[in-house]
Parts: C-alpha cells; structure tokens; sequence
C-alpha cells in the first residue's frame, strides 16, 4: 500500500463533507467559499515549509516505494492530501454544527 490509497479516501470524505457544507451555508447566507480557500492557502503552505524543514533535518523518512515520487520542495505531495482534506472538512463541520438562527421579519 502507497501513501496515496488513504489520502484519497480522506479526501472523498473530506469533498462530500465540503459539499453538504458549501449548500447548507449558502442556505444560511453565511460565507464559505472564501473561508475554505484562505485555509486552504495557509494549511498547504504551512505543510509544505514545515514537512521539508523535518525532513532536511532527518526527522522522519519515507520508503521511496510508497511515494509517487512528485515532491513540493522536500514534501512529497501525497503529505498535502491532510491538510486538503482538513481545509475541506472542518469549515463544513463549522457550518453543520452551528445552530441555525430565526430571523426576526420586523416592520418599519
């Protein structure tokens, strides 16, 4: 088994999570997809710096069989799936979980 196999069961659950998510805000009228992509940005990046200082420091290793062999920076790319599927799903977990509120109509 490669890296990869989990990383894309995470991320289908994570994309059907954002997707139930993506409508139920826009039926609250709340924001979403500017949310998701600006965590997005800073989980990916943050990954990315921090999985390439350890592994230049020999923190941690990968069996060269299990990676695809595409990397960002020191990163192997099959690293960015969590922070993918993390970016997806928690702004959905947030909007699933938020109760909904009434809104009062008042009259002028």
């Amino acid at each position: 088994m490669t890296y990869v196999q989990p990383g894309l069961v995470v991320l289908a659950a994570a994309a059907v999570l954002a997707v139930v998510g993506a409508r139920a805000a826009r039926l609250r009228g709340t924001p979403f997809g500017v949310p998701v992509v600006v965590t997005l940005a800073v989980l990916v990046v943050l990954t990315v710096v921090f999985d390439s200082v350890m592994i230049g420091a020999d923190l941690f290793r990968y069996d060269p069989a299990t990676l695809l062999g595409a990397q960002v920076w020191r990163a192997p790319v099959e690293d960015l799936a969590w922070p993918v599927a993390a970016a997806l799903a928690l702004p959905s977990v947030w909007v699933l979980l938020t109760p909904v509120r009434v809104r009062e109509k008042v009259d002028a």
